[in-house]
């Protein structure tokens, strides 16, 4: 257990909140969290600060350790942790600064389905979609591929689901590296993840993933929610998960092999949570290697889901995909390291930035950025909890700062245990039901698990991120019905 937090936040302005290097002897930066001051007090009570300045050691890091709104305790780097390490200079990559699971990431659809026309319907078409998305611990699909095609998923990722007709060329071209991450090597994923991923691709799992029918009932910036398909009183569709046992498994791996090499490579850290080693180094490209081909391997995941949920939508309503406008408006990984230029003292320098449990948000006129996405930036899908609501923002120039990067969720308050104490007695289910929201799940334990008064509220978290310059609000969706693991 890392030590209690025990420093003084110095406020640089509303949203910005520094932990100076003078609050841990050995700190190459300061820490950085993006935070309303409402929302502090939580924050501190939950020790992820002192995750921030744990991070600030990592050989390499530049700028600051920095940590969203929708921070929390996590694995070595707290979710909403973003840190940047310069690969030229010994900068490192832990897969504490990645999570367990590897590219857990979210994803949107957009329907010119009129809320009217699936409300009165919710609870059926709740009923269809789990019973034909497999939820829950352990969870297995239909499709089944021998080894050789198990390693093409990790190789191609979404390219693979399509060219096997689960999807269509308009889903990778708004997907964050088209669905497919460069570099992937399945040599580095151990016998033990395949066997933990063999039959779980187009599986949603448990926890907190979700697949959620909503409603879009406030628009926030019309030019660029007409841009996105977005329009209000119409139905989208979005879809949580990510790269299930086998991602979970190469995160552990790797996690647990490189505390060993800490002496080797002579680093010196506070939390061994944060085992690092450099990203130039034999070790350092082979977790790149099987980072990679988990990531792909969770945006298949989303990419049959997806064809899942059309076929669904399609059987239901006694219309093709197409003619609802099922098309996909964007997929952004979560939990994922990646290589990008940024420039840093007038000079561009290769970084390798960790995203856990934060979003990528690409301004306009980014090079990465689909061509229809050009004038408006990259959309940034952020869920809420399944009683309140979720938002659909863009990137924003300016956003340098924290390397492009934004919030990812609301963020937990309380831990699954206690979420699961405080409600007791209650029907979860039921409570829900009356609100208009009807949810089916695999274990009726995630309901309290998963219950509203265990996240943050998404409204608080967006709203900093926006007043802050990070990300700009687009639309608000509200859910109508949620399937969970």
């Amino acid at each position: 257990m890392t030590q209690a937090f025990s420093g003084k936040f110095e406020r640089i302005n509303e949203y910005r909140w520094r932990i100076p290097k003078s609050y841990m002897q050995g700190m190459r930066v300061p820490g950085k969290i993006f935070s309303s001051e409402k929302m502090l007090k939580n924050i501190i009570q939950d020790n992820a600060p002192q995750q921030v300045a744990n991070a600030a050691f990592l050989p390499g890091i530049v700028r600051e350790s920095m940590a969203m709104p929708d921070i929390h305790w996590g694995y070595g780097l707290p979710i909403g942790g973003v840190v940047a390490t310069d690969i030229d200079n010994g900068g490192v990559i832990t897969p504490g600064g990645v999570g367990y699971d590897i590219n857990c990431g979210i994803r949107l659809i957009r329907t010119s389905l009129a809320a009217d026309e699936v409300r009165s319907r919710m609870k059926e078409l709740v009923d269809a979609l789990f019973h034909k998305v497999p939820t829950g611990v352990g969870s297995t699909g239909k499709i089944k591929v021998d080894y050789r095609g198990e390693e093409e998923i990790l190789t191609k990722g979404a390219k693979w689901a399509v060219q096997k007709g689960y999807g269509w060329q308009s889903d990778l071209d708004h997907c964050e590296e088209s669905g497919c991450i460069k570099g992937a090597d399945p040599t580095k994923v151990s016998k033990r993840a395949y066997e933990r991923g063999h039959d779980q691709s187009g599986t949603l799992g448990s926890g907190n993933h979700f697949l959620e029918v909503q409603v879009v009932d406030e628009i926030y910036h019309e030019d660029i929610a007409k841009a996105f398909g977005i329009e209000k009183g119409k139905i989208t569709i979005m879809i949580h998960t990510g790269s299930r046992g086998l991602g979970h498994q190469v995160c552990g791996d790797y996690a647990q092999r490189m505390i060993s090499l800490l002496s080797k490579f002579r680093i010196d850290i506070p939390d061994k949570q944060l085992s690092c080693v450099p990203v130039r180094s034999e070790e350092g490209e082979a977790y790149l290697g099987a980072m990679r081909s988990a990531a792909n391997y969770a945006w298949a995941n989303r990419q049959v889901i997806t064809y899942l949920t059309r076929e669904v939508f399609k059987e239901f309503f006694g219309e093709s995909a197409e003619s609802m406008g099922m098309d996909l408006v964007y997929d952004v990984a979560h939990n994922i390291a990646k290589i990008e230029k940024y420039e840093l003292n007038g000079k561009m320098r290769t970084l390798c930035i960790h995203r856990k449990g934060a979003t990528r948000a690409f301004p306009p006129a980014h090079p990465d950025l689909p061509q229809d996405y050009k004038k408006t930036g990259q959309p940034v899908i952020i869920p809420g909890d399944m009683g309140r609501c979720s938002y659909l923002l863009a990137g924003v120039q300016g956003a340098e700062e924290t390397f492009f990067s934004t919030c990812h969720g609301a963020g937990r308050l309380l831990s699954r245990a206690a979420a699961i104490r405080a409600t007791r007695g209650r029907s979860i289910a039921k409570e829900l039901a009356e609100k208009g929201i009807f949810v089916r799940c695999d274990e009726r334990e995630t309901l309290h698990e998963e219950v509203s008064e265990a996240y943050k509220d998404v409204s608080e978290v967006v709203d900093v991120v926006h007043k802050a310059g990070l990300s700009e609000k687009i639309a608000r969706m509200r859910p109508i019905g949620v399937i969970k693991g």
